[in-house]
């Protein structure tokens, strides 16, 4: 039995857009709506075809849904759980694909009672943006975090634990301030390295005459992915985040500094302990089966 028979989904870019994909590749009977504050992206999402109707009013996405999916950035939740509060059936749940949860449980408890909430996180995506970008197997494998309010309804986390096994995600569920200072290590503070390290470069550009992009290699490479991420995204994760993300950012300076006192001093040992820690570290992530030990991570070379 499927776990939802109409599925609504605001915001139609790389994960909107994928989460359709899936459900269109993996339960072909749902009913498929969808709805972007955009206009270009309705009509791009409507000439794609991966829903069965895209709606110019986002009430009109929802009048029947099961199932409502907030696509959209995490500071945008608010704004949009109190347009949907008159539209939204009473039976339905609403989720949402953010990566933050404290504050995006929060906004949507300000219009819903907590039978009806179950937000969500699939650890998944891509640098690029947009419903041209999505695909059907980006949740496969990984993991969707679900951090349900604390009198949840445990029929409705059910249902929508189900539906993301459906599209191929592992399932944890987590309280949601314990989840934003997890990923705030895993993924928010990576994303601000290399939004910082992609910055001096781009200032160290006019001084070095294009050989920053010029002799680029495989890490700087990495980093310049991470950091072409949507910045409407990013911006929102930081600020919705705060708390969070600072004291992970106040870690890292401590760290940085031991490191750069090592290297000062000639500490060798100190630099060679760190280096050996850290490549255990990504053994760890690919035995775990997120990510493969391809090496220079699967680039081809001819």
């Amino acid at each position: 039995m499927l776990p939802f028979a109409r599925v609504s989904i605001i915001g139609l870019g790389l994960i909107g857009s994928s989460v359709a994909r899936a459900v269109r590749a993996t339960m072909p009977t749902v009913a498929l709506v969808g709805h972007d504050a955009d206009p270009d992206v309705r009509g791009r999402a409507d000439q794609l075809g991966f829903c069965d109707d895209i709606t110019d009013t986002l009430g009109a996405a929802v009048t029947d849904a099961d199932l409502v999916i907030l696509c959209v950035p995490v500071g945008a939740i608010g704004a949009v759980a109190a347009e949907l509060k008159h539209d939204l059936p009473a039976d339905a749940i609403l989720s949402d694909v953010g990566s933050c949860k404290a504050s995006v449980l929060a906004a949507m408890a300000e219009h819903f009672p907590a039978r009806q909430i179950v937000p969500a996180h699939p650890v998944a995506g891509t640098e690029y943006s947009g419903p041209e970008a999505g695909f059907a197997t980006l949740f496969k494998g990984r993991w969707c975090i679900l951090t349900p309010p604390g009198d949840a309804d445990p029929a409705a986390v059910m249902r929508v634990s189900a539906f993301w096994e459906r599209l191929g995600a592992n399932i944890e569920i987590m309280d949601a301030r314990h989840h934003d200072l997890v990923l705030a290590v895993t993924s928010h503070l990576p994303h601000l390295i290399a939004y910082t390290i992609v910055g001096t470069a781009s200032d160290m550009e006019e001084v070095t005459q294009s050989e920053v992009i010029k002799y680029s290699a495989g890490g700087f490479r990495d980093f310049t992915r991470i950091a072409a991420s949507d910045p409407t995204m990013w911006r929102d994760v930081f600020l919705a985040n705060k708390d969070a993300a600072l004291e992970m950012l106040q870690r890292f300076t401590e760290d940085l500094t031991m490191l750069q006192r090592a290297i000062r001093w000639g500490d060798g040992d100190a630099l060679f302990d760190l280096f050996t820690r850290t490549r255990a570290v990504r053994r760890s992530i690919i035995e775990q089966g997120q990510d493969d030990a391809a090496p220079d991570f699967g680039r081809t070379h001819e």
